[in-house]
């Protein structure tokens, strides 16, 4: 455990991913998923928590998987199910599993800012463009929780405050989620 307390990863990768074809988590023979349990790990986090539903698979350690049961629902009813399995955490680093090139070095940085901020939480920014890792402190949980509608996930509960430490990352990632297959060669 931290000197700040427990560390969550929340993994959101429940999506049925229609625009990629096929859930994101079975992407690239498993290495999106693979590298961001390694990132969320790496980056300090002290249980990972893979979030799953149209797809259900062998997570790798030191992860563990939790089904979100009504995951057709959207992102929101993913990180409800996410944070519901992390009573114990005192911070929560919320990545989506279809940013495959956020590594550790992005986890460690955003969780710093928000363990080391006032308000508990932060984002990672590239170019000015909010992205993910997002971390929240448990005590915004509740309000967090009732901002959940739909595939929006934190989107919402984010927007409405003045206290997100924005934290550029763009020299280490660029952030971007992938909705569509990359073209092969």
């Amino acid at each position: 455990m931290s000197q700040h307390g427990r560390i969550a990863g929340v993994l959101l990768a429940a999506g049925a991913g229609t625009r990629y074809g096929m859930p994101k988590v079975l992407a690239a023979q498993g290495l999106w998923l693979r590298s961001a349990v390694a990132a969320l790990s790496e980056g300090g986090c002290d249980d990972v928590v893979v979030v799953l539903g149209a797809a259900v698979v062998d997570v790798p350690a030191p992860a563990r998987a939790v089904i979100a049961e009504d995951w057709q629902q959207g992102m929101g009813t993913s990180l409800r199910t996410g944070l519901a399995t992390v009573p114990d955490a005192d911070y929560a680093v919320v990545l989506t599993v279809d940013t495959p090139d956020i590594g550790a070095d992005v986890v460690g940085r955003v969780l710093t800012a928000a363990r080391s901020s006032q308000s508990g939480l932060a984002r990672a920014t590239y170019d000015r463009r909010p992205g993910h890792p997002v971390v929240v402190a448990r005590r915004h949980w509740p309000a967090l929780l009732d901002t959940l509608r739909g595939d929006e996930g934190a989107r919402r509960f984010l927007a409405g405050r003045l206290d997100v430490v924005a934290v550029d990352c763009a020299d280490l990632a660029t952030g971007m989620d992938i909705d569509t297959p990359i073209p092969s060669d």
